[in-house]
C-alpha cells in the first residue's frame, strides 16, 4: 500500500515537472555549441522534445544537418550554424547570425571543447595554448559577443559546461583542467556584473559521461588519443545528463556536479584538501 501511495506521488511529481519544464522552455531560442555529438547532441534532442527553438553549432556541418534531422522539428525551429571556437574573430559575425534568424536568443549553451590525455611534462606548449583557445577564450569571445544583446533585453542565460577536473586538477589533464578553472573565474565575476540586468549564470560541471571526449582528447603532441577511457565507457549516459542540465537551467541553479561517485571529489576537494592529494597519488598516470 505504502509504495503505491509512493509511486503515485512520484507521477504526480513528474507531471508537475513536465508542466513546469514545458512552460519555461516552450518556444525559448536556445544556441548549443559542441552540438554534433556527446552531451551537445542529447541536449538537441532533449530541448526538441520539450518544444524548444535551436540554433546548433559546431565545426562539422554534415553532422549538424543530422542532429536536425533527427530533432524531428519544423523546419523553421532549428538553425543550424557552423562554427568553430579557435577561431574567436568570426564571434561577432555568428552571433548577428544567430539572432537575425530567430529575432532573438534566450540561452547560450557553451558545451563545445576539447580534453586532453597527457601529463604536463609531455604536452608541448602548443597544446597547451590550442587547449586554452579553445576551451576558454573561444567559449569567452563568444559570450562577450552575445552579452550586448543579452543587457539590451535585461534577460539572458549562460550555460557553460566545464568539468569536474573545473574543480580540482587531476594527471593527465593538467591544460584542460586550467582552461576549466579559467571559466569559473570568467563567469563567476560575469554573474556578480550582470545580475542586475537578468543575466544569469549556470556552470555544469560533469564527470564520467559516456561520450567521445576521451576518443577526441589530446595527446601531448597534439594529436588525438583515439580510445575511450574505462570511466568514460562505464559512465552516465549522454542523455540523462542532457536532462539533468535541463533541470538545472529551469530550477535557475547557479552551479550543478553531474556524474556518479566522482562528484563527491567537489566536497573531499574543498573540505579535506590532504587526503584528497593522496588519493590522486594513487591515479594512473601512464
Amino acid at each position: 500500500m505504502l509504495s503505491a501511495k509512493i509511486e503515485k506521488q512520484r507521477n504526480v511529481e513528474k507531471k508537475f515537472l513536465f508542466r513546469v519544464t514545458n512552460m519555461k522552455i516552450k518556444n525559448q531560442v536556445i544556441w548549443i555549441t559542441g552540438a554534433s555529438s556527446g552531451i551537445g547532441e542529447a541536449l538537441a534532442y532533449v530541448l526538441a522534445h520539450e518544444g524548444a527553438k535551436l540554433i546548433l553549432s559546431s565545426r562539422r556541418e554534415d553532422e549538424l544537418i543530422r542532429v536536425k534531422n533527427a530533432c524531428k522539428r519544423p523546419e523553421n525551429e532549428i538553425f543550424t550554424l557552423p562554427l568553430d571556437l579557435e577561431k574567436s574573430a568570426e564571434m561577432h559575425a555568428k552571433v548577428q547570425q544567430a539572432i537575425q534568424f530567430f529575432g532573438k536568443i534566450d540561452i547560450l549553451i557553451n558545451n563545445g571543447g576539447v580534453s586532453q590525455r597527457s601529463l604536463a611534462k609531455d604536452t608541448d606548449i602548443e597544446v597547451d595554448r590550442r587547449i586554452m583557445e579553445i576551451d576558454y577564450f573561444g567559449t569567452v569571445a563568444l559570450s562577450k559577443a552575445l552579452l550586448p544583446h543579452f543587457l539590451e533585453r535585461k534577460s539572458g542565460k549562460f550555460v557553460v559546461v566545464t568539468s569536474l577536473v573545473g574543480k580540482f586538477g587531476t594527471p593527465l589533464r593538467s591544460a584542460y583542467s586550467a582552461a576549466k578553472h579559467a571559466l569559473h573565474g570568467f563567469f563567476d565575476a560575469l554573474r556578480a556584473e550582470s545580475w542586475r540586468d537578468q543575466v544569469k549564470v549556470l556552470m555544469v560541471c560533469p564527470g564520467f559521461i559516456k561520450t567521445q571526449v576521451s576518443v577526441n582528447a589530446l595527446l601531448g603532441s597534439g594529436t588525438t588519443q583515439g580510445t575511450m577511457d574505462n570511466a568514460q565507457a562505464n559512465g552516465m549516459s549522454a542523455e540523462t545528463c542532457a536532462k539533468k542540465m535541463l533541470k538545472a537551467i529551469i530550477q535557475d541553479k547557479e552551479e550543478v556536479y553531474i556524474g556518479g561517485k566522482e562528484v563527491y571529489a567537489v566536497y573531499l576537494k574543498r573540505f579535506f584538501p590532504a587526503i584528497f592529494s593522496k588519493i590522486l597519488r594513487k591515479a594512473k598516470v601512464t
